[in-house]
């Protein structure tokens, strides 16, 4: 099966990358040509355009970063579409342990899982097109309010005189373990943000969350509050480095106090 891959970035590079490995053909565009090198040196094939990567493959996936990037590359056309967005940030996609969200043609979903088996853990086939983008936007709307939520936690600890290594690790045995802690609360303490997601997407994911509870009437108190928090770290000029990076909002706080 030849695939087409749109958007080179964190995550389309690590997952065209793995498609290659596995022996799919690949052709690539990227809005920024010169991202495409590396995956040629792997034996992917450039196309020009996003037309000319969409006419040339069975199955075209697109990795952009926003609704306004999405619309940027695709035509109106025709064609069936499938909505697939993935939950899970570069490791998952460099290791082939994505959770795909998909929505929309189920014929199309059906074509594309061998695709989706190398790329994912596992699938999920959602229903009508939105489905599978509101799914996205809860779950990070969740991951981010947990994120500020964890980072107050580890300041308190240590303005309160606790060790916050001793923090994770007793979270790390309660009932609200999880990856996302274990993974990210060493790094955090050490200062150390690598993007796995970047801030500013985390945050625009909060932006979106919200207006879907708008949309449906539900009120967000904590996720409201989270995302004035994530944009007070993009105006920080933390937008590129990973979401963690919201932990940094509340050291500033330290100083004028």
């Amino acid at each position: 099966m030849e695939v087409g891959f749109l958007g080179l970035g964190i995550m389309g590079k690590a997952m065209s990358m793995n498609l290659l490995k596995n022996g799919f053909k690949v052709t690539v565009w990227n809005r920024t040509l010169s991202k495409c090198n590396e995956l040629v040196a792997h034996g992917a094939s450039i196309g020009k355009t996003p037309a000319e990567v969409i006419n040339k493959c069975t199955i075209t996936i697109a990795m952009l970063s926003d609704p306004a990037a999405a619309l940027s590359a695709i035509t109106s056309k025709g064609g069936r579409f499938l909505e697939a967005p993935v939950s899970g940030s570069k490791q998952p996609a460099e290791t082939g342990q994505l959770v795909i969200l998909a929505a929309g043609d189920k014929a199309l979903y059906e074509a594309a899982i061998p695709a989706f088996d190398i790329l994912g853990k596992k699938s999920f086939f959602l229903g009508q097109v939105g489905n599978g983008a509101k799914m996205k936007l809860v779950v990070n709307m969740i991951m981010g309010s947990m994120m500020n939520a964890f980072s107050e936690g580890l300041t308190l600890a240590d303005r309160s005189g606790l060790n916050p290594h001793d923090l994770l690790d007793v979270l790390d045995l309660g009932a609200i373990a999880n990856p996302m802690f274990k993974g990210k609360g060493p790094a955090m303490l050490q200062n150390n943000y690598s993007p796995a997601f970047p801030l500013k997407h985390q945050q625009k994911d909060m932006r979106l969350a919200l207006a879907l509870g708008d949309e449906n009437s539900v009120p967000m108190p904590v996720a409201a509050a989270s995302n004035e928090a994530f944009k007070k770290a993009r105006s920080m000029g933390l937008g590129d480095m990973d979401f963690s990076a919201v932990f940094e909002t509340l050291k500033v706080l330290k100083h004028s106090s």
